[in-house]
């Protein structure tokens, strides 16, 4: 065997990790709080369900969808408060109901293909 020279660093100074970046001058690390929040109201700042609307058009039944992104236009540039509230509610409720509808599709078909195949096998 070879001799290898082993190198022994010690460690002065304390340095604290740092999740954030360009945080690493900071000793408080109370930042990672700050940037949680911030994503979380931006993601839910979506006062008339506009990005529900466009999600439920790309993930779910399309002509529901639309019909909700047509609630939210009409929300957004609604001057009477009630009625925006109305128009929101709706964008909302049809936004659920075509996601909701397309995840039904999709794991009921197969469903009640096992089931068709499975009343078959028990006619023959």
């Amino acid at each position: 065997m070879s001799n290898s020279s082993q190198t022994n660093i010690t460690v002065d100074e304390e340095t604290p990790l740092s999740t954030v970046a360009g945080s690493g001058e900071a000793k408080n690390n109370d930042t990672c709080h700050q940037v949680i929040s911030i994503a979380a109201a931006s993601c839910c700042s979506d006062k008339h369900h506009r990005k529900l609307a466009v999600c439920s058009i790309v993930c779910g039944i399309s002509c529901i969808g639309i019909k909700a992104l047509i609630n939210s236009v009409k929300a957004e540039r609604e001057p009477d408060q009630a009625a925006a509230e109305k128009y929101t509610q709706r964008a909302k409720k049809l936004g659920i109901i075509s996601i909701a509808t397309w995840v039904s599709i999709l794991v009921l078909t197969p469903m009640l293909m096992i089931l068709i195949s499975y009343l078959i096998t028990l006619i023959d």
